[in-house]
């Protein structure tokens, strides 16, 4: 089920290592000896306290000289913005959230990396009327066609978690109403749920490790399931 013993920790690429998930990713893994996260990103940034890790610096177009220098296992793609952020401009808001998340897992696959799990989001659809949504859905199919050994999607609800240096007020408001409404999201709308972003990075940890072809599309309840293996791997010292 999950990647074989080997010698020394296993590598796993991370691009988007700054954000929510990318530093909850950061923390996860800087807990265990038998995995090792490589950080790739365009600038320098604090790293969370306690990180073990390496950071590679380098513009985009060089990310795939990284991904040969160093052939890491599996890719972790938390990369992401905001239509706010983007300047509510949708060529900007692709610029990120399709373009560079489709760059990376390009160079990935040609430096050899079998592996892929790409944090999307509840709803994705490429023919959904919501721009966000129907941005996040093309940019799925498209990972589908580059060719990994294995893809994992995964589908998180409203993200729970602190994010540096970025308030988000109108996130941060419904993030303190999700036990309200949470329970009243049934059905279609259960997917919408929120979730802490430890749960989505442990899970996303875990995935990257599994052996096994094929694509997957992960919800909140599947997230906490691989979140848990995760978990009991790590504490058993099992997830080389």
């Amino acid at each position: 089920m999950y990647s074989a013993p080997g010698h020394g920790p296993t590598r796993i690429a991370l691009v988007g290592a700054t954000g929510l998930v990318g530093r909850r990713v950061i923390e996860s893994a800087s807990l265990v000896d038998t995995v090792r996260v490589l950080g790739i990103a365009r600038r320098e940034a604090a790293l969370p306290p306690g990180a073990r890790m390496e950071m590679f610096v380098a513009p985009p177009e060089q990310w795939g000289e990284v991904l040969d220098a160093v052939r890491p296992a599996a890719l972790i793609c938390a990369l992401g913005t905001t239509w706010k952020k983007a300047g509510r401009d949708e060529a900007a808001f692709r610029a990120v959230d399709q373009e560079l998340v489709l760059s990376s897992a390009a160079a990935a696959h040609r430096a050899g990396v079998a592996n892929m799990v790409v944090v999307s989001a509840a709803g994705a659809d490429p023919y959904a009327r919501n721009r966000y949504l129907k941005v996040k859905g093309e940019t799925e199919a498209a990972l589908g066609r580059i060719g990994f050994k294995r893809l994992d999607i995964l589908h998180p609800g409203l993200l729970r978690g602190s994010r540096q240096d970025d308030p988000r007020l109108a996130e941060r408001a419904a993030i303190i109403a999700a036990p309200l409404i949470d329970p009243l999201l049934r059905g279609s709308w259960e997917r919408f749920r929120s979730i802490d972003a430890r749960v989505v990075a442990e899970a996303a940890l875990g995935l990257a490790l599994r052996r096994g072809s094929g694509r997957a599309v992960h919800d909140n309840a599947a997230m906490r399931r691989a979140a848990r293996d995760w978990r009991r791997l790590a504490d058993a010292g099992e997830v080389l």
